[in-house]
């Protein structure tokens, strides 16, 4: 299938080397560029843990003098590719979920971490579960701190839009409800909504499908699990319904 990627550069290169070996064409259309923010390793006075809900967070966390003193605690990881890189930079004690913010919160419910101490949470500016306001309404204290800022792309790049009007492009994969609505919007500003819809869409969650609504596009597909591997196995079913097979 001719696919479109659009996350980050950062996070695409992986994603575009897995659906090339699996002998689909990739085109890599960031539509968020990832901007890093200082962090002050004063936040982490008195904590008991870190939470790290995606791996930009942890570069920027890199990039930071707080690094040496995040990789003394336990860190929360959203899913295993976040782990990987926490592991990298040094972080001992990792525990991760299964691919969504939400699933966190059982298990730093039953963290030892938590006794007392507050945690900080290494995030976006936006977020699209809070973790902060979820456990503080269970005691548990939850300092946000701001590590990057993404911001959208103008428009769509002359190549993907003509991709889109000309029918060359199969699928788009959409790792997170705020790209799916930049998608959305920049392809009504293009005036594409009509080929737009009919393209496929692997969407990582409901709440990211839940986005392109404005487009009504007819073929949705969801991840069983909010996670890298259960996208690829998404990829697949729609290369499987596309070929007749």
């Amino acid at each position: 299938m001719r696919i479109l990627v659009t996350r980050p550069e950062a996070g695409a290169a992986e994603l575009e080397a897995a659906l090339q070996a699996l002998g689909h064409e990739v085109t890599v259309e960031p539509l968020l560029t990832i901007e890093t923010m200082a962090i002050d390793a004063a936040v982490l006075a008195g904590a008991g843990g870190v939470i790290a809900t995606s791996r930009n967070g942890l570069r920027a966390l890199a990039q930071s003098a707080a690094l040496a003193q995040a990789v003394k605690l336990p860190i929360f990881t959203v899913g295993p590719a976040t782990a990987g890189l926490a592991r990298e930079l040094g972080f001992q004690r990792i525990i991760a979920g299964d691919g969504s913010a939400s699933d966190l919160v059982p298990l730093i419910l039953a963290s030892e971490a938590c006794a007392n101490r507050p945690l900080v949470h290494v995030a976006g500016e936006e977020l699209a579960f809070d973790l902060a306001a979820e456990l503080g309404g269970r005691g548990i204290e939850v300092r946000k701190v701001s590590a990057y800022r993404a911001v959208p792309a103008p428009s769509l790049s002359p190549g993907t839009m003509q991709a889109i009007a000309g029918g060359t492009l199969d699928a788009v994969i959409l790792m997170s409800p705020r790209t799916a609505t930049i998608f959305a919007a920049l392809a009504g500003k293009a005036g594409l909504n009509e080929p737009a819809g009919r393209l496929a869409y692997v969407c990582l969650s409901a709440n990211v499908a839940a986005a392109l609504r404005g487009l009504a596009p007819a073929d949705v597909n969801i991840a069983v699990r909010p996670n890298f591997p259960a996208i690829l196995d998404a990829v697949g079913r729609v290369a499987t319904h596309s070929s007749g097979v």
